[in-house]
């Protein structure tokens, strides 16, 4: 393996946070959603308005093929109006199915068990136990058992002056700063951040190869320091990669998702569709809501689902 760069080994060391909440800790930031988090998010419901952000669950979701195994959801009828026998054909009938899916194909939560590098995940965890036949027991995203608090919108491409930022354009701090300024926002300890670069617009268009292949805009490697000087819970993006795609330096792959998750100890959400949001909160100058983003809690699942709903 190909030692990691100064830089980047300089960079994590500077964040890491192992021990912050415990050696035995299996929840990272999501220690930072207090009953006060949670207050302050409800404290932004006005009018009780609902605006989800969830991408479709079936064979048009996000996937195309590019990621092995994140196969789109394949649901199959297992019973159509069947009659249970005790009651006869007149009586209680059923309809059921069931689904296959990678627990990532559409929008999602990257559970802490999601990336390692150097044999450990967060908090020390050794990468080795997460196994075939369980997943990950100690970080799997069935430790998250609720996601609810304050969620910021952080509307990049439109702080930008743009529509959708281009494929491989490099979010920064300093983009986070202007999206805060321009939603007159302070982000607060144990907030969720929603960051939009337009990426979904692509999928919205059914051009979903587009959406999910070749260069994309993201999140660059300043911005976990930002996360980590604000004291964010999570953070989601509107693109499939998360972070900026190709990456910064080609010695490491993925440099965002390993200081996140692995050093952090930071939720990430991949897949979300911010269009709607992103206009209403434009429409009305509100750019904090509550919302309620809870995965699937999925035992042993490296991520999982979710329907995420923002409430004015």
């Amino acid at each position: 393996m190909t030692a990691l760069p100064d830089w980047f080994t300089e960079l994590s060391a500077s964040l890491r946070q192992w021990g912050r909440w415990g050696d035995d800790d299996r929840l990272g930031t999501l220690n930072l959603i207090d009953e006060a988090a949670v207050r302050r998010g409800a404290a932004e419901v006005r009018d009780g308005r609902r605006l989800p952000l969830a991408m479709r669950f079936d064979q048009q979701s996000p996937q195309v093929g590019s990621i092995p195994g994140r196969i789109n959801p394949l649901r199959t009828m297992v019973a159509i109006n069947t009659p249970y026998s005790a009651f006869g054909t007149d009586g209680f009938c059923v309809s059921d199915d069931i689904v296959t899916m990678g627990l990532q194909a559409s929008t999602h939560w990257d559970a802490l068990a999601h990336a390692s590098y150097g044999g450990v995940l967060w908090n020390g965890v050794p990468a080795s136990t997460v196994t075939a036949e369980a997943g990950s027991r100690e970080l799997g995203i069935h430790r998250v058992r609720s996601l609810t608090s304050r969620g910021v919108l952080l509307d990049v491409a439109r702080a930008r002056g743009v529509d959708r930022l281009a494929p491989g354009t490099g979010v920064t701090a300093d983009d986070l700063d202007a999206a805060a300024d321009l939603a007159a926002v302070t982000v607060e300890p144990g907030d969720v951040l929603l960051v939009r670069t337009g990426q979904a617009q692509l999928y919205r268009e059914r051009n979903r190869t587009a959406y999910a292949t070749g260069d994309q805009p993201g999140l660059t490697v300043s911005c976990p320091t930002w996360f980590r000087r604000h004291d964010v819970a999570a953070v989601a993006t509107d693109t499939l990669a998360f972070e900026v795609y190709p990456c910064e330096d080609s010695d490491v792959l993925f440099p965002v998702h390993l200081l996140d998750l692995v050093d952090l100890g930071l939720l990430q959400g991949q897949n979300f569709d911010l269009e709607d949001l992103a206009a209403d909160c434009a429409a009305d100058g509100r750019y904090a809501f509550l919302l309620e983003a809870s995965p699937i809690p999925f035992t042993g699942g490296a991520g999982a689902p979710v329907s995420p709903v923002a409430v004015k």
